[in-house]
């Protein structure tokens, strides 16, 4: 049953969450024992958020058979030998997972129908109490069965808010519901053995977790930054079959790039799987969700697209938001499309450097914002256009599919999609347009002489960008910024070819006034 160093092919554990499923039935298994062992040693009431489907229910599962003493399951597992297998704990497991609780109450009556079937289970009455109620009772209940304190594990913790974001007034209600109903594991802490709530999000402890002030929030812990996902070296290991035949470099361009502080960045391993089993390069991830009320806030909160990678957040702004307040930062790093490229410290307190993990990121998220930008003005046709006229380096055709996806945004589109200011939005939709054929992009890239607006490497040559509003500058002001700064001096040491382009857009044509080009 080992799960790593085995070179024979095995079967690929797509969407299965059952540690006793993957384990009898010869699925590859990625060890994370260490971490759950850690995990158990160092403390007792702990709460972890990772993006969805990285592995979050998985690792309660297999939590949850540890500590029934499934010993068969652990063999060849680093634990294995480090545990007490006579000695089991009962396990009380809620899971928000599935439903809609966007409807008001459906978060309790879902919380009865769970805790009165493990109540119905185990023959223990729970008639008549309310949802604390049954709870409290269910955990001094188990203490006294067993004479073994209760494991606790709450899976998707935080859905029934997520659900109901739309509806201001049941996510509140939500909210207040399921802060009363964890406050229970504090008030029983006598009862139970270890606790681990897990969610996407980490919402304010003043106002969820008031009641639960002793939970360790390990989100950010370099110790368990790869307590989900898989590395680099769990490919080269548990994975070696899989990898035959693949371009380990696109692979990592793709799909690697997760970082919650940690000496080394994770895999989505719901991508990875995907890819192991079609052989194709696709937004496996992002095609599962549909990031609606992310665009919504981005755009309504008038953030440029060509922002988002290099926001600089805090520590206390990346660990939680709630329903009346959801900075963009922590809602992008916490649902997965962000993710941190670098830590730095001022004056004792912690910040990070947030940008896309990887091209399925960045390349499907642009996609999503163009279409609300620009809708069917750059839709597949147009990107299509883009892509060959860069590809070929024919910057005329560049600049004349520019002005076509322009000319084509509806009127009142500007007025509806108001990123801050007409610049903003203007140079959102070019960004994205890039951004969304899969490109690398750099952002306000700096340098000795400044910083470019946009920076792109495209078969084999640099091209910079300069944005300005025509009725703002004068004419070819932003081609001259480029040349008289000397932006592409940091450049010239690769020896690539360098292009400099002038971009200026006008309030009153709506369009590209100015496109201007020249070799450095």
């Amino acid at each position: 049953m080992s799960g790593a160093g085995n070179n024979s092919r095995r079967k690929l554990p797509i969407g299965i969450q059952n540690f006793r499923e993957i384990r009898e039935e010869g699925h590859y298994y990625v060890d994370k024992t260490p971490h759950i062992e850690l995990l158990i040693e160092s403390g007792k009431h702990y709460f972890l958020s990772r993006p969805r489907r990285f592995g979050k229910s998985l690792l309660l599962d297999t939590i949850k058979e540890l500590f029934e003493g499934s010993e068969a399951l652990f063999r060849g597992l680093r634990i294995h030998g480090r545990w007490n297998w006579g000695r089991q704990h009962p396990v009380l497991r809620l899971s928000f997972g599935s439903g809609n609780f966007s409807v008001d109450g459906a978060v309790g009556v879902r919380t009865v129908e769970e805790l009165g079937a493990i109540a119905s289970r185990l023959g223990i009455e729970t008639e008549g109490l309310s949802p604390p109620g049954q709870f409290s009772n269910l955990l001094r209940t188990l203490h006294e069965q067993f004479d073994e304190r209760v494991v606790v594990l709450v899976d998707e913790y935080d859905k029934p808010i997520l659900d109901a974001l739309a509806k201001p007034e049941v996510a509140r209600a939500n909210r207040e519901f399921l802060s009363g109903l964890y406050a229970v594991i504090k008030d029983c802490d006598a009862h139970i053995r270890f606790t681990l709530l897990t969610g996407v999000s980490k919402f304010s402890k003043v106002n969820l977790f008031s009641g639960l002030n002793n939970l360790e929030d390990v989100t950010l812990d370099p110790r368990f930054a790869t307590v989900c996902g898989y590395t680099e070296g769990d490919l080269d290991t548990v994975f070696a079959p899989e990898t035959e035949g693949l371009d380990r470099e696109r692979v990592r361009e793709w799909y690697n790039g997760y970082n919650w502080r940690g000496d080394e960045c994770v895999y989505n391993p719901f991508d990875i799987l995907l890819l192991f089993r079609r052989r194709e390069f696709r937004a496996w991830w992002f095609e599962t969700g549909t990031p609606t009320f992310l665009v919504d806030t981005l755009l309504r909160r008038g953030i440029k697209s060509f922002a988002l990678d290099g926001m600089v957040a805090d520590d206390k702004l990346l660990s939680s938001f709630d329903v009346n307040e959801i900075a963009p930062e922590a809602l992008l790093f916490q649902t997965g499309y962000l993710t941190i490229e670098e830590s730095f410290s001022h004056e004792e307190r912690d910040f990070y450097r947030l940008g896309y993990p990887n091209r399925e990121v960045r390349q499907s998220l642009n996609e999503a914002l163009l279409a609300r930008l620009a809708g069917a003005a750059a839709g597949a046709a147009s990107q299509v256009k883009l892509l060959s006229a860069l590809l070929d380096n024919d910057l005329a055709a560049v600049e004349a599919e520019f002005r076509a996806i322009y000319a084509a945004i509806p009127s009142d589109w500007h007025r509806r999609n108001d990123i801050a200011h007409f610049e903003g939005y203007y140079a959102s939709v070019f960004y994205s347009c890039l951004a969304a054929l899969g490109f690398s992009l750099t952002v306000e890239d700096a340098s000795a002489a400044g910083r470019a607006d946009l920076a792109l490497r495209c078969g084999g040559r640099v091209y910079l960008f300069e944005f300005k509003v025509a009725e703002r500058a004068d004419e070819g002001a932003a081609l001259r910024q480029l040349i008289e700064r000397g932006y592409a001096e940091k450049y010239r040491a690769a020896g690539e070819p360098i292009h400099l382009i002038g971009v200026e857009f006008s309030e009153q044509s709506r369009n590209v006034t100015t496109f201007e080009t020249a070799e450095a």
